[in-house]
């Protein structure tokens, strides 16, 4: 089943290529004038000027607008969770690290749970701040550890084969520690998928698909990394009020969706999240909305879809998502080679979120215009770095996400 789902998702993107897709648009002076939502003004038309102002209303609005139009609702239902640890090595890595594998039981069935992988610096006394990510092909492709349990779902993945996206050593050397978990553990990246994910655990009798207004993929993905985030609180190893959440591509779109509704992550990070991520997408640069309904069709709610050539009917844009963060840090980060994504699309809705963390008294870009190349810029609230290169996370990535958190916790 799930050969056949990828065979007809194969042949669906192969066919808009052939019949009628347009090329990608990258051209900066094709881009069209275009009008963002006020992202200070309630839906009764006051403007907001006072934190408590964006807290009580207007913050409530844009979440409700994301959830209902873009991303879906997230279940409000509690699940009973269970927490196995299935093996600990204080040895690892030559000694440099503390190792712990722990299985997270979604409910009172276990058929459904994901498999947290963690490494804590053993140089560094208890508790540690944490890195907690996704990752695409199964915890162990992110290390070549022997001791790293193989993913059954991902077997025939080669150990160590994404090294480069986890430069696990560095990131211990610099103090932290590091979370992963398999996204396909929470909900496979296929179409039609939803019965084989935690969609499941919420769907009423007889349903096999989520309601158009209900939460689609990088929802399910994002509520996967609230319930990684519950078993951090309770790890003694683990500072929980020093956890910053990152993705990449799809998981950098997961990874703003999961710190805009869950504020116990204390930073938030996207990286080449592109289009339904960090992007503007009124800015029609590469990817479009049509793009995502037509490749990934289960990653956003239904109602998304009415949005296809037609992102300026869009309610809301990306600069308010960025904006629901606030008043936490968020860093931003795009590659150069990576058009699809529209790198100036990212940084501006960084800038353009700024208002929002001024409320707060707080120091936001404030530069219209992106930084150059490798030349990252910080305010300690915010940051951005273009890299170069194609789209992908590396250790160049890595370093500045570092630097940006050492600002914050180590005040």
């Amino acid at each position: 089943m799930k050969t056949l789902n990828l065979l007809l998702l194969i042949i669906m993107v192969s066919a808009s290529s052939l019949f009628g897709q347009k090329k990608p648009q990258y051209d900066e002076s094709k881009v069209p004038d275009y009008t963002l939502p006020e992202l200070l003004k309630t839906s009764g038309g006051k403007t907001v000027t006072k934190k408590k102002q964006w807290e009580k209303i207007r913050r409530h609005e844009v979440l409700a607008l994301f959830t209902n139009q873009v991303y879906g609702k997230t279940p409000d239902r509690k699940i009973p969770m269970q927490f196995h640890t299935q093996s600990i090595d204080k040895e690892a890595l030559d000694g440099k690290a503390t190792r712990k594998q722990v299985r997270i039981y979604f409910g009172r069935d276990t058929s459904r749970h994901m498999d947290l992988l963690i490494y804590f610096p053993n140089q560094v006394k208890a508790p540690v701040p944490v890195f907690l990510g996704l990752n695409f092909t199964g915890n162990h492709t992110i290390h070549t550890d022997p001791g790293i349990l193989i993913c059954p779902k991902k077997a025939g993945n080669e150990r160590g084969m994404r090294v480069r996206r986890w430069p696990v050593e560095e990131i211990l050397a610099r103090g932290y520690g590091v979370a992963t978990a398999w996204y396909g553990d929470i909900q496979p990246d296929l179409p039609d998928t939803f019965k084989e994910g935690v969609h499941q655990l919420f769907f009423k009798p007889g349903q096999r698909k989520p309601a158009p207004g209900e939460w689609g993929a990088i929802g399910a993905w994002a509520w996967g990394l609230s319930r990684a985030m519950d078993y951090l609180e309770q790890d003694a190893d683990v500072n929980s009020r020093q956890v910053a959440v990152l993705g990449h591509s799809r998981l950098g779109k997961t990874s703003l969706w999961a710190g805009a509704q869950d504020t116990r992550f204390a930073i938030v990070i996207s990286n080449d999240s592109g289009e339904g991520g960090a992007a503007i997408t009124r800015r029609k640069f590469g990817e479009t909305i049509k793009d995502l309904n037509t490749r990934f069709p289960h990653w956003f709610c239904g109602n998304f879809k009415q949005y296809s050539n037609r992102e300026n009917e869009l309610p809301v844009d990306y600069h308010e998502l960025i904006a629901l963060i606030a008043p936490r840090p968020v860093y931003v980060a795009s590659a150069s080679e990576d058009l699809w994504a529209d790198p100036r699309g990212e940084y501006l809705s960084l800038y353009h979120a700024g208002p929002v963390y001024r409320l707060y008294g707080l120091e936001p870009i404030i530069d219209p215009e992106p930084p150059g190349l490798e030349k990252p810029v910080s305010t300690g609230i915010m940051g951005y770095h273009l890299r170069n290169g194609k789209h992908d996370i590396l250790l160049y990535d890595w370093s500045n996400y570092m630097d940006f958190a050492d600002k914050v916790f180590r005040k």
